[in-house]
C-alpha cells in the first residue's frame, strides 16, 4: 500500500499519495484534488495569487512543499464559503469591483482573510501594509482595500461564516 499524506481541507480530511509529496501544495491542490480556484502566479512566493490558509496563516502554496502539509488544516478559497453563503470578504469584493480580470482575487481574499483573522480591527494603513505583497496587474488595489475595510466592518457586526 502506498504512503500517504493527510491532511484537512476545507474542514475535511484528505489523502494525497506520498510520491506527490515532493510537488507543491499548489500542485496537489489543482492536479490531485480538483481545486482551481488558487492560482499559479509566479511559481515563487512573490505575488501571492497561490495564497491559502495553512493553520490559520497565509502560506504561498506554490513553495510550500506538499509533504509539509501532513496532518495540518489547509483553506483555500473553496472552503471559505459555506454552501451558497459567500464570505463577507467575497461579497465586499464583488459589491466593490475589487476585482476586474479576477486572477489574483483568490490570494488576496485568503490573504486578507488572515490578516483580519490576526487584526479584526485593522486600520486602512495596516490593511495596505498587509496586502502590499499581494500583486493586482489592474490596478485594482484601492478597490481591495476599500473591499476588505467593509467586510472587516460586516465581520465585527457578527456577520462572518
Amino acid at each position: 500500500m502506498e504512503d500517504q499524506i493527510q491532511f484537512k481541507l476545507n474542514g475535511n480530511p484528505v489523502k494525497v499519495p506520498a510520491s506527490e509529496g515532493s510537488g507543491s501544495l499548489l500542485g496537489a491542490l489543482r492536479g490531485e484534488l480538483g481545486l482551481t480556484g488558487t492560482k499559479y502566479g509566479c511559481g515563487e512566493g512573490h505575488c501571492g495569487s497561490c495564497t491559502v490558509l495553512m493553520n490559520g496563516k497565509a502560506v504561498r502554496s506554490c513553495v510550500t512543499s506538499l509533504k509539509n502539509v501532513q496532518d495540518h488544516e489547509v483553506l483555500t478559497i473553496e472552503g471559505l464559503a459555506k454552501g451558497d453563503s459567500l464570505h463577507p470578504l467575497q461579497t465586499a469584493f464583488i459589491e466593490h469591483g475589487a476585482l476586474q480580470c479576477g486572477y489574483c482575487t483568490p490570494g488576496m481574499i485568503m490573504n486578507a482573510y488572515a490578516l483580519l483573522r490576526q487584526n479584526p480591527k485593522a486600520s486602512q494603513s495596516q490593511i495596505v501594509q498587509g496586502m502590499e505583497n499581494n500583486f493586482c496587474r489592474c490596478g485594482a488595489h484601492t478597490r481591495i482595500v476599500r473591499a476588505i475595510e467593509v467586510a472587516a466592518l460586516e465581520m465585527k457586526r457578527g456577520k462572518t461564516i
